[in-house]
């Protein structure tokens, strides 16, 4: 499947306001840092999201790349500890991992 062009520059944008790199290679969370751990999500892939998060011992998030991804990474989030952002790095659900 090929990366959509909404896909990469919401994780470019996110990783340069968090200070690091996006990580393109396809394993693990597309952004990381010593605090967080960011899975940026179009709305078709929002539902793999929580696999591709587990095993982080910090906050996690879904970061939807538009208003549709937001809204289904805020519903399969509900009862978890996964927090949401939009494709602008804005918390819109905190993560309540510590």
């Amino acid at each position: 499947m090929s990366e959509s062009k909404s896909h990469k520059t919401a994780a470019n944008r996110i990783a340069k306001k968090y200070g690091t790199e996006y990580n393109n290679r396809g394993k693990g969370a597309d952004i990381v840092t010593d605090r967080v751990a960011i899975e940026v999500e179009t709305p078709e892939s929002v539902s793999d999201a929580s696999r591709q998060l587990q095993g982080h011992k910090k906050r996690v998030y879904i970061a939807g790349t538009n208003k549709e991804a937001i809204e289904k990474a805020l519903e399969v989030t509900k009862e978890t500890t996964i927090g949401v952002m939009d494709n602008q790095g804005k918390i819109v659900k905190r993560s309540s991992r510590k």
